[in-house]
């Protein structure tokens, strides 16, 4: 999911990020508060087509097996970042290790060592998700990294994860079969047209 950068409000003794992001929460239900990269955005909740792809993105992971046993499929789980003192994110979907949540972090977060992969589906601001995100979920070292690109309809896959970035970055087009790498748990392939269309709106 997009979003926009927040300031926090300056007073005689200054809320953290972390208070400020925490108050927003509260303040705008619905939206998801973030800190990426020591700022602070704010999303708005998901449109209908938004919350279609997830639903069509999560049947080929739940297929393969990979929300039993050893791992589980979920969305909205916080990720605490290590590009900050107070970074977290909460991407779309996560495949996390089954024993995460004996792993908490600050702020209803967890070890980003728990996560196999996330994936964010783009809103209106999709270049968070395709830049700021890259370097932030990299530099949580996240194995695997998908972005639905709602606005230009392609799948964006991205793996080997480096301080900067990742390696490697596939872009898939409708047509196409997006495949994963197997150390996410089982071999999934997601169908691009399909999750394409289910993201656009049909009015």
């Amino acid at each position: 999911m997009s979003a926009a950068a927040v300031e926090h409000p300056c007073d005689d003794e200054p809320e953290t990020l972390l208070e400020t992001a925490n108050r927003l929460t509260e303040q705008l239900p619905g939206h998801r508060v973030e800190i990426i990269g020591g700022v602070i955005t704010v999303a708005p909740p998901a449109d209908g087509p938004h919350a279609r792809a997830l639903t069509k993105l999560m049947r080929p992971f739940i297929s393969a097996g990979l929300d039993d046993g050893e791992s589980e499929v979920l969305q909205g789980i916080g990720l605490w970042l290590p590009g900050g003192p107070q970074d977290f994110a909460i991407p779309d979907l996560a495949i996390v290790d089954a024993d995460f949540d004996e792993h908490p972090r600050e702020n209803n977060s967890y070890d980003p060592a728990c996560f196999r992969l996330v994936l964010e589906v783009t809103s209106g601001n999709y270049q968070n998700d395709l830049r700021n995100k890259v370097i932030a979920y990299a530099q949580a070292r996240i194995p695997v990294y998908v972005i639905v690109d709602r606005k230009h309809g392609r799948v964006h896959v991205l793996t080997e994860p480096l301080p900067g970035g990742y390696d490697r970055h596939e872009v898939y087009a409708p047509g196409q079969q997006a495949p994963l790498p197997a150390s996410i748990g089982a071999e999934v392939s997601l169908d691009v047209d399909e999750i394409v269309r289910a993201g656009r709106s049909k009015s």
